[in-house]
């Protein structure tokens, strides 16, 4: 089902250094990636903030769930609008899809290097990379192309419940 995300952060170096929020869709495997000013609860609200505004009205439609490990960056994740999951303790494999993409995100951002010394422009390319890489599971589509069809099946429903609801007035 479309709208289930896993979520987690990336870690540079351990001390004093940014970090990385990535969020995977489970069915279409589109992944966002939102620079951190460092792995906090604060920066995570502050973060699903941004996609609140950039998603807008369908937030809530393309958001359905997120499923978050037990760091306390996710502990103020809950709210009026967003339904959140907890794995259990040291089990990965219940976000392996997120656990995944992160490993293909070392790719561009090796173990150790400073997130603080990513441009934007080298984080946004990391994102665009994993998106645009066609699967298997999506007969060679790309999770962007996927993730596109998704939502633009949300909208035609929306469309024709509308015109459903004129039709009965």
């Amino acid at each position: 089902m479309f709208g289930h995300w896993e979520i987690d952060t990336v870690l540079g170096k351990k001390s004093n250094d940014k970090a990385l929020l990535t969020i995977v869709e489970r069915k279409t495997r589109r992944k966002i990636i939102l620079p951190l000013l460092e792995k906090s609860a604060k920066e995570v609200v502050r973060a699903i903030g941004i996609l609140k505004d950039r998603f807008g009205a369908l937030f809530r439609k393309v958001f359905k769930t997120i499923t978050a490990d037990n760091g306390t960056e996710f502990a103020s994740l809950a709210g009026d609008d967003l339904e959140v999951c907890f794995a259990h303790p040291y089990s990965a494999r219940e976000r392996g899809t997120n656990e995944r993409h992160n490993g293909m995100i070392r790719f561009f951002i090796p173990k150790g290097k400073p997130i603080k010394e990513l441009s934007e422009t080298q984080i946004k390319r990391a994102e665009e990379w994993c998106n645009n890489l066609p699967r298997r599971i999506w007969g060679y589509r790309t999770p962007e192309e996927a993730f596109i069809g998704e939502v633009l099946e949300l909208l035609r429903g929306e469309k024709e419940k509308q015109a459903s609801l004129m039709a009965h007035l």
